[in-house]
């Protein structure tokens, strides 16, 4: 890599509708059922790919954080199909609820996360993962003890993000599994600066997408995606109580072996729905650059943006090819009340 800096590409807010992009598909599973039964359902499609031991990465959430995925559906998850995994995690670059490793653990607690092991993988030191290909990193500091797991279940709450515009499987493992320390300041801050968050728009999400790479390379084909569209604030997790309400509506879970797919499935399923559903999180999406997530996972071979949406939901019928007008048809307007 040369001393001299590299420069982001643009048109991070620009949408690509599904008729302009080229090349190959892959197979995204989708299901409308939002519950336990649910997940374990579509996460059966994924789950082939994991061997040996499994570490599942999920956003805990900052104290009482309101939207997370409910601790019963991955319990449900992790006693029935994974009995031996771990969740894993790593500690913030800010400072909050699970900044220390001794605060993590007690955020753990409150939130919920009791029922399995949970793996703060950078709270005794970091490893560097390589990162093929990159402009930005030849190497990510990521939390040491991730190399202890042979497979990655990459379990995702889709929703807005303060800096990415949304939060998919990409920056669940690229902000997630970077420590807290030195892989996520590489990723936030320009070295010297006074601003601990100056890298936005396309810059950053190239950074954070170089860092998903290289979790992503590290596990090969030992990994899986699940994506939950549920409970979508503009706002990350990480902003826990203070999160913006939620305004956008449920629409489903969605699996696929491919990163890139599965994130694109998500924002292809937001843009789909009505006006008045999506406003809030298409303006957070685009005001952000944050469309640029998935045109550098292109660019950078992790995946395809094109796929075949396979709705599990008809157990009589079987499996059917369905188009983004009908998965999303019967959503209904957010409301505190039809909460799941």
């Amino acid at each position: 890599m040369s001393n001299q800096k590299p420069t982001a590409e643009t048109g991070g807010e620009k949408y690509i509708p599904y008729s302009e992009r080229t090349g190959d598909s892959s197979v995204v599973f989708f299901t409308r059922d939002l519950s336990a039964e649910g997940l374990r359902r579509i996460f059966a499609r994924v789950k082939g790919s994991l061997e040996g031991k499994v570490a599942v990465k999920l956003h805990t959430g900052e104290p009482h954080g309101p939207n997370i995925i409910p601790r019963s559906w991955v319990k449900s998850v992790v006693e029935n199909d994974l009995p031996d995994a771990s969740i894993i995690e790593t500690n913030t670059y800010y400072e909050g609820g699970r900044y220390t490793t001794e605060d993590h653990r007690e955020t753990l607690k409150i939130n919920g996360w009791t029922f399995c092991p949970v793996d703060i993988t950078d709270a005794e030191g970091v490893t560097a993962l390589p990162v093929k290909d990159g402009k930005w990193f030849t190497e990510m500091e990521m939390g040491k003890n991730i190399l202890n797991y042979d497979s990655l279940f990459v379990l995702t709450h889709f929703k807005g993000h303060t800096k990415g515009g949304f939060g998919g499987s990409d920056k669940n493992i690229g902000i997630g599994c970077a420590d807290g320390r030195i892989g996520k300041a590489k990723i936030h801050t320009t070295p010297g600066s006074d601003d601990t968050w100056d890298i936005s728009d396309e810059e950053f999400m190239e950074r954070m997408t170089e860092s998903a790479k290289a979790v992503k390379d590290h596990f090969g084909d030992k990994i899986c995606f699940v994506n939950v569209m549920r409970n979508m604030s503009v706002s990350c997790d990480c902003e826990g109580v203070e999160a913006a309400p939620v305004v956008t509506p449920n629409v489903g879970i969605l699996a696929s072996l491919d990163i890139l797919a599965v994130d694109q499935a998500c924002v292809d399923l937001v843009y789909a729905l009505k006006d008045e559903d999506k406003k809030d999180l298409v303006e957070r999406i685009e005001s952000r650059h944050g469309l640029r997530q998935l045109t550098y996972m292109k660019e950078l071979k992790m995946g395809n943006d094109k796929y075949k949406l396979i709705d599990i939901d008809d157990i009589e019928n079987g499996d059917k090819e369905i188009t983004l007008q009908e998965a999303v048809k019967n959503v209904v307007p957010f409301s505190p009340d039809n909460q799941v």
